[in-house]
């Protein structure tokens, strides 16, 4: 039984990181840390975990792991990176700050700059494009949910060269913004509501030039889920017509567990949809394409699992050797 433990378990992502682990098979919880609620029981903040048992510690009483997720608000790895590293030789990061590789791309969209050997140290946690990498891993780095989407659904065609400059239009839930979110994210006024929040240069747009290689902008609106993804993106694709473009999806992804091709002729559920996701680790990818050279792309998933907390345990049955979709399984809820 492999020992993990969670740092920065009181928000959103870290609940449902604990949710995950406290049922796993392969794995102990052996500490779950908030300096703000040290000595509360777990389930004050996360109640689904009523009678785990688990109650929070204070960071620096961590004791040594086999594998430390850090869960924390951006920002906040880098300042415990090396202290984290003498605890754990295995480390999955779920914060932004080291997402992505390129110091200037990083300094353009986050302010900071992440160079040297902590910034080379670690693997883009995606394994459905890094898996080789991420087993061999010692740091892994889990990329946020937007851009999980985008890159699943996009990468075939970034693969064979059928990219060039993409606008994506990205959706998103409530919970995305963090459990500490301001009062922008009340229900008094995300109830009900559209809102175009970032109509360019979103955080998770970087990611999606970075990994893809292309130039790329990224349009987010809130939503009025709680939870849940989804992206839309249009290309050009010339003369590449939609039963090909449907092949190019299925040689890449019908071995992977979790991305699956949904594109139906008819009924309710024709394409990605994030609500009969909730609570599974699926990224759903589709594509349809006209008779004028262009195609629609789409991806979707909860966030709080696949684009955040489902896709970093799926990374650490990956580094742990461990069978990938173990704990994972779930197929989600509905109705909800």
């Amino acid at each position: 039984m492999k020992r993990v433990a969670v740092v920065g378990g009181r928000g959103f992502v870290g609940g449902e990181l604990l949710r995950l682990l406290v049922h796993h098979p392969g794995v102990e919880v052996t500490a779950v840390t908030s300096d703000t609620h040290a000595g509360k029981a777990v389930e004050s903040a996360h109640p689904p975990l009523r009678g785990s048992g688990l109650r929070y510690s204070r960071c620096a009483d961590l004791e040594p792991a086999d594998l430390v997720f850090l869960a924390g608000v951006h920002g906040s790895t880098a300042k415990i990176l090396d202290e984290t590293t003498a605890l754990a030789p295995k480390i999955v990061d779920l914060t932004a700050d080291f997402r992505i590789e390129d110091g200037a791309l990083m300094e353009r969209y986050y302010g900071w700059r992440r160079e040297g050997e902590h910034a080379r140290a670690f693997v883009r946690g995606l394994p459905e494009l890094h898996r080789k990498q991420i087993t061999d891993a010692h740091r892994v780095a889990v990329p946020g949910c937007m851009a999980t989407s985008a890159i699943l659904s996009l990468a075939p065609l970034a693969a064979r060269g059928l990219l060039q400059e993409v606008q994506i239009d990205a959706r998103t839930g409530s919970s995305g913004s963090g459990a500490s979110s301001g009062p922008a994210n009340s229900h008094a006024l995300r109830s009900g509501v559209l809102r175009v929040f970032a109509p360019f240069d979103h955080r998770h747009e970087a990611e999606v030039v970075e990994a893809l290689g292309v130039g790329a902008s990224m349009t987010v609106t809130a939503t009025p889920q709680v939870r849940g993804v989804q992206t839309v993106t249009k290309v050009a694709v010339g003369e590449v017509s939609e039963r090909e473009l449907l092949a190019m999806y299925r040689e890449d992804y019908a071995a992977e567990p979790f991305v699956r091709l949904v594109n139906s002729p008819r009924g309710t559920y024709r394409y990605p949809d994030p609500k009969v996701l909730l609570g599974s680790n699926h990224c759903d990818v589709g594509i349809v394409a006209d008779h004028r050279g262009r195609a629609l792309v789409m991806g979707a998933l909860d966030n709080l699992m696949k684009g955040a907390a489902g896709g970093a345990v799926q990374c650490m049955n990956l580094m742990l050797g461990l069978p990938e979709t173990c704990g994972l399984t779930f197929p989600g809820l509905h109705p909800v």
